[in-house]
């Protein structure tokens, strides 16, 4: 099997036991029967899997946030919305295909869609820049929701990417600003925002088109300022630490979820999204309808209020206060040690 995993190598032993037997000569020649024996392995696959995909680690959940096969932004473009049209350039300087967008339909709704795309191989990664959009992507996007705003299109945004392009020819045409202009607009935009993350959230490259009145996750997707090799490489100066860079972090999509980073987790087919594109589409379309309805019910003021707020709030925390006594017996220790 192509893009295995190692923690689905039990699955995959079990289905080429189940292959094997599938087409075991004798079941032919000799007429034997292995229908019982076939249907135990199907039986084991099955719960085989429900315990490993049940119990990821956040690790193993960014392996199949980045897996190869998992639908990108352009599959969900076809099968979640209708007549996508795709609309190109920023007017500035050039296109960027590693960002996409343009004019849809959700359900009976017609909308603006944007996102992050990446290749399915080396060609398309590299006219996708890998999924990491350059300035012109990002303003592109920007010209895009306010052409939305002018029409009261609501605008829904899927992110996919390991984060805005980091390179010379990036920086020379102001990769922060551009992030940073699109921060404080989408902040201002008066139409309907939702944005989904559907496989990697990374940095600013995710937040340049993040800032919305919603914003969901896929169950097996991360959120995060810094991707877990880059985290490793600065707290323990070894990359090899990712999977314990990717606990502390709490990136993935149950713990944004209580941290109130994110509004709701979109569940995927066991096994993960690439395993069935139809449903997870589904699934989506129909988390993205009901948070849609919701917010256009809003006035426009008080859509925008709640906006602010929830990125305002974002980052705000309590701590515990210690009892009374312990403060004093505490600076008591300290004068003495003084």
């Amino acid at each position: 099997m192509k893009h295995q995993l190692d923690f689905e190598k039990p699955i995959i032993e079990l289905q080429n036991k189940l292959v094997a037997l599938r087409e075991h000569p004798e079941k032919h020649s000799l007429g034997i029967s292995f229908e019982e024996d076939i249907l135990l392995i199907e039986k084991k696959i099955a719960e085989t899997r429900r315990q490993i995909f049940l119990h990821l680690t956040p690790w193993q959940r960014v392996q199949l946030a980045r897996h190869p096969k998992r639908p990108y932004t352009l599959d969900y473009f076809a099968r979640a919305f209708t007549d996508f049209q795709e609309l190109h350039g920023d007017r500035l300087f050039a296109e960027d295909r590693a960002m996409v967008g343009g004019f849809a339909k959700l359900g009976e709704h017609h909308v603006l869609v944007i996102g992050t795309q990446k290749g399915r191989d080396t060609k398309e990664n590299i006219l996708r820049n890998f999924g990491s959009a350059h300035p012109e992507g990002y303003r592109k996007a920007l010209r895009l929701m306010k052409l939305a705003n002018k029409f009261g299109l609501p605008i829904i945004t899927l992110i996919d990417t390991a984060g805005a392009y980091p390179g010379v020819a990036a920086e020379e045409r102001h990769i922060a600003e551009a992030i940073a202009v699109n921060l404080r607009e989408m902040t201002l935009l008066e139409v309907p925002i939702i944005t989904a993350v559907i496989g990697e959230g990374g940095s600013g490259g995710a937040l340049g088109i993040g800032v919305a009145d919603r914003v969901l996750i896929l169950e097996n997707a991360y959120y995060s300022v810094i991707s877990p090799e880059g985290c490793a490489a600065i707290l323990w100066k070894d990359r090899a630490n990712a999977a314990k860079a990717a606990a502390a972090l709490k990136i993935t999509a149950k713990d944004l979820l209580h941290l109130k980073l994110v509004d709701e987790v979109v569940p995927e087919p066991l096994g993960g999204a690439q395993t069935d594109y139809a449903a997870s589409a589904e699934n989506l379309k129909v988390v993205l309808l009901k948070h849609l309805e919701e917010i256009l019910a809003l006035p426009v003021a008080e859509r925008l209020k709640k906006r602010y707020d929830k990125f305002r709030a974002h980052g705000h925390f309590l701590e515990k206060a210690e009892p009374l006594g312990e403060m004093k017996s505490t600076k008591s220790a300290e004068l003495v040690a003084a």
